[in-house]
């Protein structure tokens, strides 16, 4: 089995332990507060993923480094993923997890990339039109790409938005340099 599947199935395991707490939005930050974790951490990063240390091992640092902070349902999780050596796919884990809770709430993410920085007023606007456009909550991530000279261009998943002053342009200079049509 691919690892983005295996992600994936392990991101619905943790869905539903976190229904059952009902807390998705509590289990998202702890399962992407793990996954920053291992990625800053080196020692961390390593200490997971050295076959020198046993699961039993690992898993009893891990118990007693979470068992204050964290659900023991959740900690259970992470002990699972390790007993089973699947501790270098939590961050593949966490954005699994997200993607499933956004489809839960209805909520889209789109990439949106604008020739200077927006400022907040701005970016509550694009968020708005494009929530009304895509019939779902949209949470937009900006960018800034001077060569779109103006406008903006949109992407959600597959789907691509342009409204661009370059495209615009490009359009009107391709237009214009056509032969004229017969009348």
């Amino acid at each position: 089995m691919r690892s983005p599947t295996i992600a994936r199935n392990y991101a619905e395991a943790l869905l539903e332990l976190a229904r059952k707490a009902n807390d998705l939005s509590g289990y998202a930050s702890m399962i992407h507060g793990v996954a920053d974790a291992v990625q800053r951490d080196d020692q961390l990063r390593l200490f997971l993923e050295t076959p020198k240390v046993s699961a039993a091992e690992k898993n009893a640092v891990l118990g007693r480094a979470f068992q204050d902070r964290m659900p023991r349902l959740f900690v259970r999780f992470i002990q699972t993923l390790v007993s089973n050596r699947r501790q270098m796919l939590i961050a593949q884990i966490a954005t699994e997890y997200s993607t499933l809770v956004d489809e839960i709430e209805g909520r889209l993410h789109a990439g949106v990339t604008v020739a200077r920085e927006p400022g907040a007023d701005e970016r509550q606007m694009i968020a708005d039109q494009l929530s009304r456009a895509f019939g779902k909550q949209v949470v937009p991530h900006f960018s800034v790409n001077p060569a779109v000279l103006g406008g903006l261009v949109v992407r959600v998943g597959d789907t691509v938005m342009d409204g661009s002053v370059r495209r615009r342009l490009a359009l009107l200079r391709n237009r214009m340099a056509a032969p004229a049509g017969r009348g």
